[in-house]
C-alpha cells in the first residue's frame, strides 16, 4: 500500500503551487518588464519634434506613459496612457486607438474616451504645448 505524503510536505506542495499563479498575475498588470506600477509625467517633459505627430494622428511615448494626438485643425491633445481600468500601462497604438494589454481596453487616442471595455473611465488629459518646435507635455507644460 502506497503511503501519503506528510502533512509539511502536502503545505509545502500546496504553497509550490500558488507561487507561479500569484506571479503571473502580478507580471500581467505591472507591463512589459516587470516594472512596477506605470506613473505620468509629474512635471513637463520634452518629447521630440513636433512634426512627429500629423494632422489626424497620434504617437505613443511609451517611455513617458503619455500619447500625443494632432486632430484636424492642428490642435494637440495629450493624455496620461496608465489605463483606468487597472493602472496597466498601454504600450500599443493603431491608428489613434490606444490597446492596453492587461485586460483589452481600448481608448480613443484623439478624446481620451473609451471604445472597449473593461475600462469605463476615459485617460486623465495632461498639458501639451509645443515650445521651440518640440512637443512639451506634463503638468505646468
Amino acid at each position: 500500500m502506497p503511503t501519503r505524503p506528510s502533512a509539511s510536505r502536502r503545505t509545502v506542495l500546496r504553497g509550490a503551487a500558488v507561487v507561479p499563479v500569484a506571479g503571473l498575475g502580478l507580471a500581467a498588470c505591472s507591463g512589459p518588464g516587470g516594472s512596477g506600477s506605470a506613473a505620468t509625467p509629474t512635471a513637463p517633459v520634452d518629447l521630440g519634434a513636433e512634426s512627429d505627430v500629423a494632422k489626424g494622428g497620434a504617437k505613443l511615448y511609451k517611455d513617458h506613459n503619455v500619447v500625443v494626438s494632432r486632430d484636424k485643425s492642428g490642435t494637440l491633445k495629450a493624455y496620461s496612457t496608465v489605463c483606468t481600468h487597472a493602472g496597466c500601462p498601454i504600450n500599443k497604438l493603431q491608428g489613434t486607438t490606444l490597446i492596453c494589454p492587461c485586460h483589452g481596453s481600448e481608448f480613443d487616442a484623439v478624446t481620451g474616451k473609451v471604445v472597449q471595455s473593461p475600462a469605463t473611465e476615459p485617460l486623465t488629459e495632461l498639458s501639451v504645448k509645443t515650445q521651440n518646435g518640440r512637443i512639451v507635455a506634463g503638468p505646468a507644460a
